[in-house]
């Protein structure tokens, strides 16, 4: 395990923003999470774990807590003994978008749609995460953790983790470092049915269809990439946490009012339908490429925020809040920021309007 002091959190996330990290540790070998045990034995503070750094803002005034950059990599396939099945090991560090390339090429249902989203694969579980269609709670068998309560590994099964739209046991708490998460996959030249009219409008097919796994993956990669979704050197909008505000949720007849103003308006599988933030966004009267706050604007191609330049926490936060009030005096509906936020600086995070702290990030 590689220690370091006073290193500059920024680089290491998509939105480029944050102080240093008084103390930051990569972790490579998962033989060496017992020195990340000792280290956080020596300073006294449980660590936050850092993966791909693409859904957090870092406080301008940085973190004193231990930092942890996961950085483990591997995945191994087992198939069932009936060929139905095959269940992935993946340890924390390992990327997403190489998982997700493995099970396609390996003719592999159930995580096609995931492609393109930043981030580590131990990431996945605490924010369940999903996109046009697919999710973690669909695949996930069980992963494994660091119990920082009882000091020991424990094994916990996909309903021990209670995985919810983009939240779970993990979100929020420093109970749990995640070391390796296990999907049970299955074999099909198919993807899942093409549930998003974005992607079944790319395809050309009418939703509900499934297509040959390639297919739908490229079609979500060309969805994400006219959003400005997809992280490419030199991309102008590349500074971005994906999506800023999660989709809120609205009752029946908020759905069908919405739908006939050609919302798009989709059904979730906790049972519950939400409405697109960034149409709620367009809708408020936000224009791509506008700025919202010092160094932060509204992407070029998408209806989300974006850093430039020296931006800041304060002024990222300060941009949020611009948005979401906008939203709720032009709708009515709330609008809930999703990025995870950490350090040392109480000021920005009245974002969410309380100190919040993830286990991994």
């Amino acid at each position: 395990m590689y220690v370091r002091t006073r290193v500059p959190l920024a680089p290491l996330t998509t939105l480029g923003i944050g102080g240093n990290a008084e103390i930051l540790a990569e972790l490579t070998d998962p033989a060496e999470f017992p020195e990340v045990v000792a280290l956080a034995d020596r300073e006294g503070a449980r660590p936050l774990v850092l993966g791909g750094g693409s859904n957090i803002l870092v406080a301008d005034a940085g973190c004193s807590a231990p930092v942890v950059r996961m950085a483990t990599e591997g995945a191994e396939f087992e198939h069932s003994r009936d060929g139905e099945t095959v269940t992935v090991t993946v340890q924390a560090g390992h990327t997403l978008q190489d998982l997700v390339e493995r099970t396609v090429a390996n003719g592999l249902t159930g995580m096609e749609t995931l492609i393109g989203i930043p981030g580590t694969v131990g990431a996945t579980p605490v924010q369940n995460v999903g996109a046009y269609g697919q999710e973690v709670a669909d695949t996930l068998v069980h992963v494994t953790a660091w119990d920082w309560d009882t000091g020991r590994e424990v094994v916990l099964s996909a309903d021990d983790c209670r995985l919810g739209h983009r939240t779970s046991i993990f979100k929020h708490s420093t109970r749990w470092t995640l070391l390796t998460v296990t999907f049970r996959l299955r074999p099909s030249k198919l993807s899942t049915p093409i549930t998003y009219g974005m992607v079944a409008k790319a395809l050309d097919v009418p939703k509900g269809t499934p297509v040959p796994l390639a297919d739908a993956a490229a079609a979500v990669l060309a969805v994400r990439r006219s959003k400005g979704m997809v992280l490419a050197p030199g991309g102008t909008d590349n500074r971005n946490v994906g999506s800023v505000f999660l989709s809120p949720v609205v009752d029946r007849r908020q759905a069908e009012t919405l739908r006939a103003e050609q919302a798009p308006v989709n059904d979730f599988p906790d049972g519950l339908t939400r409405v697109s933030a960034s149409w709620l966004i367009k809708t408020a009267g936000f224009a791509l490429g506008q700025t919202i706050a010092p160094g932060i604007r509204m992407s070029g191609k998408h209806f989300t925020l974006v850093a430039d330049g020296q931006a800041t926490a304060s002024a990222f936060a300060a941009a949020a809040r611009t948005v979401a009030d906008a939203v709720q005096q032009a709708t009515g509906i709330q609008l809930t920021p999703e990025p995870d936020l950490i350090g040392d600086e109480p000021t920005y995070l009245r974002l969410k309007q309380k100190a919040l702290t993830s286990t991994y990030l």
